[in-house]
């Protein structure tokens, strides 16, 4: 099948497994509706889209068909991006008060596994999917380079307090080399386990669940790093963006710290 050899294409192209993962349903969702492809049933079947997802899902859809049309060579029929209308704040962030809770109360009840997961994203900003493929390596030398599809060379930094706190930890556990986080069979952790479990988490320390989820974490990191040093060229490197626009997401505050602001500014 086209869709067998679509996703030998994808991991050639040294995409991360969920967004391997992404692409395939997205294409096998079109060829459930269709028996095979031509430009017009493209555009019907994005249609369908727009009326059954938000903009932002619907655009992810696009991006994986488009990449299946440069596979099988119709980049002539790739389709638009459906225009996503951005808010003028964020949304659900984790604040710092309750990640340095939520910090405290893991380490304080000997979750250090958990303790370790949140502060790496918090203190790196790397995506979920790039920090279970941090080594024992990584850490004795303070970096991870990771490359993108493009060959582009990204490196994520690690922070010398967290490197020593880690270190310690990771001597304690007997690892000397290969991947830290495990799960209990001694296999990688999933991304999708790692989501699963911050939510109950977020339950036993009674935070709300809504802001406790894995990329909330790498929004801290980019807000937190502005609110310290405000290189916004920097911080775009470091979150390994293609465009400083994305990053400027992070200049706006959160939703609470709007109405904080207001509560104390307007008097009149």
């Amino acid at each position: 099948m086209m869709t067998d050899k679509f996703e030998d294409y994808l991991r050639e192209t040294n995409l991360s497994e969920n967004t391997v993962t992404s692409y395939l349903f997205a294409v096998k969702q079109f060829y459930r509706q269709y028996d095979h492809m031509t430009k017009r049933r493209l555009k019907e079947h994005k249609m369908w889209l727009i009326e059954s997802y938000k903009p932002k899902t619907v655009n992810l859809r696009i991006r994986a068909i488009n990449c299946y049309l440069d596979f099988i060579e119709k980049p002539e029929w790739k389709m638009p991006f459906v225009r996503v209308q951005q808010k003028a704040f964020l949304e659900n962030v984790i604040s710092e008060a309750d990640y340095e809770y939520f910090k405290s109360s893991l380490k304080a009840d000997g979750e250090l596994f958990w303790y370790f997961v949140i502060r790496f994203m918090a203190a790196t900003g790397v995506r979920v999917s790039e920090l279970i493929q941090i080594k024992v390596e990584h850490v004795q030398i303070g970096y991870v380079d990771l490359y993108s599809k493009g060959g582009k060379l990204r490196r994520i930094y690690i922070p010398k307090a967290l490197r020593e706190e880690a270190l310690e930890w990771i001597t304690s556990r007997g690892l000397t080399s290969g991947f830290i986080f495990l799960n209990r069979h001694g296999k990688r952790i999933t991304t999708r386990g790692i989501s699963a479990q911050l939510k109950i988490l977020a339950e036993r320390y009674q935070i709300n669940p809504a802001v406790v989820y894995p990329h909330s974490f790498r929004h801290r990191f980019a807000k937190s790093f502005l609110e310290r040093f405000q290189d916004i060229a920097l911080l775009a490197d470091l979150m390994g963006h293609e465009s400083i626009e994305t990053t400027r997401i992070y200049l706006r505050r959160t939703s609470t710290e709007q109405q904080a602001i207001v509560d104390s500014v307007v008097s009149w």
